[in-house]
């Protein structure tokens, strides 16, 4: 239990880690280069090691020296491996490297925690099926585990369910340069969190991978591919930014969060745009963007490319004038915790006022109370839920460790506030 000290808090600068988005894909494009691979600003976090490990497991030599990894490439030829290769409670590695294992040799298993057991894989199942890939749920459910069976990939056409999440096509994408006749994907539903595909798309195409796309509606890549071996750099990670940002909205100071610009293809910076709409200042220059908390009133908005920012603007909207709608955001349910109805309870707890609906929820902001802050083992809960304990004294956050899941080094940073 940590209980979160209600002070002023100064101006502040502050870094955070490299993207978990970015480094999990940098990580397997790295992993199936033509040679030696560097990777800078890599997030060092339990997640991104479920991957690194899984990798490692698969054959993959993996060292780190002075924050950088070094990752001796493959060329699409993975290890096999007898023992499940277990992901905790991580959806990207589960997805991303679904796709992967269908590369390697020999019977796969991906294994993860109980509330991993419950996050659908199926669509992505289905798909690979489409592609000539032995790939079933061990209990037949859509679930993990799952068993995916190595070898030469047939690939060619398939049609995808993303209505779940992008990460099913992604992790076709990044399989698909080592497919015999490449890939040909349709994207018949959805896709939710559209910014994710566009970060794959980049880092295939920084890898020296050549992906045709129809916007988000149709996706080829030719065979015959390899990821090109080289030094690459992860950039700061905006999910994490958005905690910060929240702090200066709710307080109103300066927080620049250092090595953030708006142009970043992570979706999440989106959230700049959002807290301009609510009052806040935006500013930005060669180092970070900046937020200056101001008078802040309920929106309006889609955050169906942002899902993961959702918690932090619904702890911002506890604090605004007038009712805040976030909407479009029914897959939030399959995260590491139900992520709409944790919040709802939880600010409920708080005294605030909140419907859960089946695609977001309705927050009519008010006076926040304090409260002992259940986060359900899920670290962006446990993040967010800090914050407004900057301006709530009473606010305890419940197993404050789960935040390791992606930025380990929080509370430190986040003490650096005061």
């Amino acid at each position: 239990m940590r209980e979160i000290q209600t002070k002023p808090i100064t101006d502040s600068e502050v870094t955070v880690p490299g993207s978990k988005s970015y480094t999990h894909r940098s990580l397997i494009a790295a992993a199936l280069s033509d040679g030696t691979c560097r990777l800078a600003n890599c997030l060092d976090s339990e997640d991104t090691r479920l991957t690194r490990q899984a990798l490692s497991q698969m054959g993959v030599d993996i060292t780190d020296e002075a924050g950088v990894a070094t990752i001796v490439g493959t060329s699409g030829r993975l290890a096999p491996s007898e023992d499940p290769v277990y992901l905790g409670n991580s959806g990207t590695s589960m997805r991303l490297l679904a796709g992967i294992a269908a590369l390697g040799s020999g019977l796969y298993t991906l294994s993860g925690t109980d509330r991993m057991a419950e996050r659908p894989v199926g669509d992505l199942l289905d798909a690979l099926t489409q592609l000539g890939v032995n790939a079933r749920s061990v209990n037949n459910n859509g679930c993990p585990p799952i068993e995916i069976q190595g070898g030469t990939v047939a690939g060619g056409k398939a049609d995808l369910k993303c209505g779940v999440s992008s990460q099913y096509l992604s992790s076709l994408l990044l399989a698909g340069p080592y497919m015999k006749n490449g890939l040909d994907v349709t994207v018949v539903e959805g896709p939710v969190s559209k910014p994710y595909i566009d970060m794959t798309v980049d880092i295939m195409t920084d890898f020296e991978v050549t992906v045709d796309r129809e916007g988000y509606n149709r996706f080829r890549v030719p065979p015959d591919q390899c990821y090109k071996s080289g030094s690459y750099r992860v950039e700061s990670d905006a999910s994490q930014a958005s905690y910060f940002w929240a702090a200066a909205a709710i307080t109103g100071t300066t927080v620049k969060v250092r090595g953030m610009h708006p142009d970043s293809r992570q979706g999440d910076v989106g959230l700049l745009k959002v807290l301009a709409q609510m009052g806040c200042t935006i500013t930005h220059d060669a180092d970070g963007a900046a937020v200056t908390g101001g008078n802040l009133s309920g929106v309006t908005v889609d955050m169906a490319d942002m899902p993961d920012v959702v918690p932090t603007l619904a702890v911002v909207a506890a604090f605004a004038k007038g009712v805040t709608r976030i909407y479009n955001v029914a897959h939030l349910k399959e995260k590491e915790s139900d992520r709409l109805s944790a919040v709802a309870t939880e600010l409920t707890k708080m005294g605030i006022a909140v419907v859960c609906g089946d695609d977001g929820l309705t927050i009519t902001g008010g006076d926040p109370k304090g409260a002992e802050i259940e986060t359900y083992n899920d670290h962006r809960i446990a993040m967010c839920f800090a914050v407004a304990g900057l301006r709530v004294p009473g606010v305890k956050i419940r197993n404050e460790q789960c935040v390791e899941k992606s930025f380990p080094d929080y509370w430190d940073v986040f003490e650096t506030l005061y």
